[in-house]
């Protein structure tokens, strides 16, 4: 049984694990907005549970847009939830900020809100990351419709010196004769406590193919990490404009250190998916890790928005991340 709302359509997600119970917090805006288009500038998070990821319990909304003057103003949009060493869950999200009602120029910002039970969030003010236009494009350089700064994902440092954010993010510079298209990056910051994060250089270099790279995930499958993240056909740039997009995945070679300028190599990035799924995530489950995304299009085109059942995953002969056969 796929998670959907009747009232609701439903897209990107992301997934905390308490004990047997999978937690999941998915972007939703009502389907009386008539346009799906308009989701993006009236999106909350909600809140459902489940045991098998098949059968879900839906919570509600657990966290909405902030006053005008917030850099959540417009919209919550996609983040990533831990759990720090005092048991505290800590959700990183993007807040969004649509200055014009008629335009799509918006500005992004991760953000933070706490939680004792995966449950009720307060929002932290402490926590507010924006765009270092160092290395990052931003809205002033006028070359794009947004200022891409979003879905944050958490990764432990793996010698102990505190916490890397994997960012959707674009270079500000690109090499001469790419495709202006072509700056998506992972983008990447750092904290020593949670709390305070500081930008960094990007952990991969532009002109790869991609405009955007969204809802990255790191995972690890059979002692074998995988970057995981999301770019439409709309969005593919350079060589790959035309192609189809969907649902990719990047092995990483055993030992690379992934925290260094440009350490990721986009050029070994390969579809897991097509495009009829969305936003996809790994979830380890005791039977084995299992792929879900958000139901993006139908035969006709019409955006569905509804979560997927779980789709197993294995390694194939290659050493890549493949949808298991049923």
């Amino acid at each position: 049984m796929t998670f959907s709302l009747p009232h609701a359509w439903v897209w990107d997600f992301w997934t905390a694990v308490d004990k047997d119970t999978v937690h999941l917090f998915y972007l939703h805006a009502p389907k009386s907005l008539n346009d799906p288009e308009l989701r993006h500038r009236n999106a909350s998070i909600g809140h459902a549970t489940s045991t098998d990821c098949i059968t879900w319990t839906d919570h509600g909304t657990v966290l909405e847009h902030g006053p005008s003057d917030a850099p959540d103003a417009s919209a919550t949009w996609t983040g990533s939830v831990i759990q720090d060493d005092a048991g505290l869950w800590r959700m990183y999200y993007t807040g969004s900020q649509f200055p014009d009602v008629s335009a799509r120029l918006n500005q992004q910002t991760i953000l933070m809100a706490a939680s004792p039970d995966l449950h009720h969030w307060t929002k932290n003010p402490q926590t507010l990351l924006e765009a270092d236009p160092t290395w990052y494009e931003t809205l002033a350089d006028q070359t794009w419709h947004e200022q891409a700064w979003r879905d944050p994902w958490l990764v432990p440092d793996p010698a102990g010196n505190g916490w890397h954010m994997l960012i959707t993010a674009r270079a500000r510079h690109v090499p001469p004769g790419t495709d202006p298209r072509d700056r998506a990056v992972i983008g990447h910051a750092h904290s020593a406590d949670l709390t305070t994060w500081t930008a960094r250089p990007p952990l991969s270099a532009p002109g790869a193919g991609f405009a955007h790279l969204e809802v990255l995930q790191l995972v690890r499958v059979d002692d074998r990490e995988f970057l995981v993240f999301s770019c439409d056909g709309a969005h593919l740039a350079g060589a790959y404009t035309g192609q189809a997009g969907g649902i990719w995945g990047i092995p990483i070679p055993p030992a690379e250190d992934l925290f260094g300028p440009a350490a990721v190599s986009l050029e070994a990035a390969y579809r897991i998916t097509g495009e009829e799924l969305y936003a996809g995530r790994l979830v380890q489950t005791p039977s084995g890790p299992v792929l879900l995304g958000f139901e993006n299009l139908s035969t006709e085109g019409e955006f569905i928005g509804q979560l997927s059942d779980p789709i197993p995953l294995r390694l194939n002969g290659s050493g890549q991340l493949v949808a298991a056969k049923p």
